[in-house]
């Protein structure tokens, strides 16, 4: 058994120094076009630094996201007063941007996949922003309420977007070390954005806050408008290929532009120098070369056009039932299942921190805000301390089956145990979790020192997000060509059990009391435990299931072709014979 390098989808490849691999060449007694067609092509050609950008690009972007959800909160009261609504028609706004968060991944899922990772984005930011231009000038209830709605419709792709180009552009031996930047929105926005909402609307109104994400999403757009490449790989494959002037950002127009130009006056300086050549006295001599220079000049005149033409545009539309379709496969149902109960915990404690910190503690807004602190610290250290354990447990497995790690080269992974790579780090982080969810509820009735349920705080934050982490990683490595698709599968089941849990925490608390209410949800989060051990021991054998029936249906797709071309055939050959007749 080995480790295969799927193909990169391109001729070309990087010449980065990163992840070489040696051959033996001759002296391996095999000749050396033999060796260097052995050596697999590189997965992408994008260089460290360049994804590293590429990642903390998509990154930034992905924090609009959970952060339009969050820098919302401290502005319910006032926009209830200002439009003179009840607290539950205020409400409803957070309730409606969730469900719209969950669905509509799905959608923009589907199209960065079939479309393209640029034009997905762009739709997003212009939507967002339209949106966010419409709150701060809307007039009434009713128009706080829809347009709430198509801005999380905008915002709400950006982190499925975002893991979609981290797969495009990262193999699974590498992809841990940049899970600390995919996970800095989810982890810094449940801080940042209740802290900044509380100022803005505070200071300036509650209007401003919209006015601000206006700013700021305008000038991400500008960013990757100018400098994102396009990543998806059903497109330009590992980056080499060429794409449609659509998916290419301005300065990779400016630099054709520029070669163009540079070509135009490099083949003028030629036809100059060939008139310039003929002179009298060698006139028999030069005829020869003049013939060659002219040749090559028109090879090169020929090869500037061939190099313009602009490649076709394709475009699929997105299939939105991909996703949730995808949630009834067994690996990605497990993975997704799970992920969205942690979540849920998550949500609760957010949702529950507000109202009991306040009761028990008698703390205003701004303090409670600033509880959020140890959670996000802890997320934040598992966020990078996550990447390079994730890394280190693949290399041991690969070294413990004798097979080579090359990060630079996608690995084919059919027969590698990559669930139990991934759900070896991320299920004593779940279990960490389970253990701080059991005692937070009851350390907040007992009313002991705040220090406690702070310290609880950021162990919680360590388990969630390390376990978020590690399942995060494992939806894209098993979800190959359809990374968009998948991770809109993990938000659609993550948004809609968060908002359930989110309506329904403050009455579970108000029936059981805080303590029983959070002991049945580490109850839940320890029962559904057992499943990431079953799909750690089945996974193999669940991906080898699905690829046979992928396989199956594509052959019955290609035996319905064939039969429809053997009809088509058959139809013209008799319609030929009655015209002969």
């Amino acid at each position: 058994m080995g480790i295969h390098h799927a193909p990169a989808g391109s001729e070309h490849s990087s010449g980065d120094e990163e992840g070489e691999i040696e051959t033996g060449g001759a002296a391996d007694g095999l000749p050396l076009d033999a060796v260097q067609s052995s050596v697999p092509e590189r997965y992408s050609v994008y260089s460290l630094w360049e994804k590293r950008w590429i990642v903390l690009a998509v990154s930034a972007a992905a924090f609009f996201s959970p952060v339009t959800a969050q820098i919302y909160l401290p502005a319910l009261n006032l926009i209830a007063a200002d439009f003179r609504i009840t607290a539950t028609q205020v409400n409803l706004t957070m309730t409606t941007y969730m469900i719209l968060q969950g669905v509509t991944p799905m959608f923009v899922g589907g199209l960065a996949d079939g479309a393209g990772r640029r034009p997905a984005y762009m739709v997003c930011f212009i939507v967002y922003i339209l949106a966010n231009v419409g709150l701060a000038v809307c007039k009434n209830y009713a128009s706080l309420l829809v347009v709430r709605c198509i801005q999380s419709a905008g915002s709400s792709s950006t982190i499925a977007l975002c893991q979609a180009v981290v797969a495009d552009i990262v193999t699974s031996a590498e992809r841990g070390q940049y899970i600390g930047f995919t996970v800095l929105p989810t982890v810094l926005a449940p801080t940042v954005g209740p802290i900044l909402g509380g100022v803005l609307s505070q200071y300036l109104g509650w209007r401003s806050i919209f006015w601000f994400l206006v700013i700021s999403s305008a000038v991400m757009f500008v960013v990757l408008l100018l400098f994102l490449p396009e990543t998806c790989r059903n497109i330009v494959g590992d980056g080499s290929i060429r794409p449609h002037p659509m998916y290419r950002t301005f300065w990779q127009l400016f630099q054709d532009w520029n070669q163009k130009r540079a070509q135009h006056q490099r083949h003028k300086k030629q036809r100059k120098e060939l008139e310039g050549t003929n002179t009298n006295s060698n006139k028999n001599n030069n005829e020869m070369g003049d013939s060659g220079l002219l040749h090559s000049t028109s090879l090169a005149l020929t090869a500037t056009r061939a190099s313009s033409v602009r490649p076709p545009l394709r475009v699929k539309f997105p299939n939105p039932l991909r996703s949730l379709l995808m949630l009834f496969e067994k690996q990605i149902g497990l993975l997704v299942g799970y992920n969205a109960i942690i979540f849920a915990g998550f949500y609760s404690i957010s949702v529950a921190m507000p109202s009991q910190y306040a009761l028990i503690y008698g703390y205003n807004d701004l303090v409670i805000g600033l509880m959020y602190i140890p959670m996000a610290a802890g997320s934040a250290l598992t966020a990078f301390v996550m990447g390079p354990l994730m890394n280190y447990n693949y290399r041991r497995h690969a070294r413990r089956l004798g097979l080579p790690v090359d990060k630079s080269r996608q690995a084919d992974l059919a027969d590698f145990p990559i669930e139990r790579a991934r759900l070896e780090v991320g299920i004593p982080l779940a279990v960490l979790a389970t253990v701080v969810i059991l005692c937070w509820g009851w350390v907040l009735e007992k009313r002991v020192s705040v220090a406690i349920p702070c310290v609880l705080n950021f162990f919680y934050g360590m388990g969630m997000i390390g376990f978020n982490n590690a399942t995060s990683v494992l939806l894209i490595d098993v979800s190959p060509g359809h990374a968009g698709a998948a991770v809109a599968a993990n938000n659609l089941a993550r948004c809609l059990l968060g908002a359930l849990f989110s309506a329904v925490i403050v009455p579970m608390i108000n029936k059981l009391g805080i303590g029983w209410a959070f002991v049945l949800l580490g109850l839940l989060y320890a029962a559904f435990l057992p499943l990431m051990f079953l799909l750690m021991r089945n996974g193999i054998r669940y991906r080898r299931e699905k690829k046979a029936k992928d396989d199956r249906r594509q052959q019955c797709k290609a035996e319905k072709r064939e039969a429809k071309e053997r009809e088509e055939k058959r139809v013209a050959a008799i319609v030929q014979g009655e015209n002969a007749v």
